[in-house]
């Protein structure tokens, strides 16, 4: 008998659980699903934002700091943003 997964609030929760716990107790090994993964590539959206020229200037000059493309570093620090943003929500 098969121990019940239970719901996670986030995805963070989630890994906690299984780092902890053995997956041969939640899932009946000898009978296996059949799951298509091929969708669970992150989709973008392309937008567009206008910002000050000076704000882009200094943008890239940070990126170019970190060695990376000024539009990883746009992502990075809306990452940052909203994660503190639904944090204290």
């Amino acid at each position: 008998m098969t121990k019940k997964i239970p719901k996670f609030r986030n995805i963070e929760e989630e890994q906690k659980f299984w780092q902890k716990n053995d997956t041969t107790e939640y899932f009946d090994l000898s009978n296996p699903v059949d799951y298509d993964f091929s969708e669970l590539k992150p989709s973008t959206k392309v937008v567009t934002l206008r910002i000050p020229k000076h704000m882009f200037s200094s943008l890239k000059i940070a990126a170019n700091k970190r060695d990376m493309p000024y539009q990883s570093l746009m992502k990075v620090f809306l990452t940052d943003k909203l994660r503190q943003e639904f944090q204290t929500a």
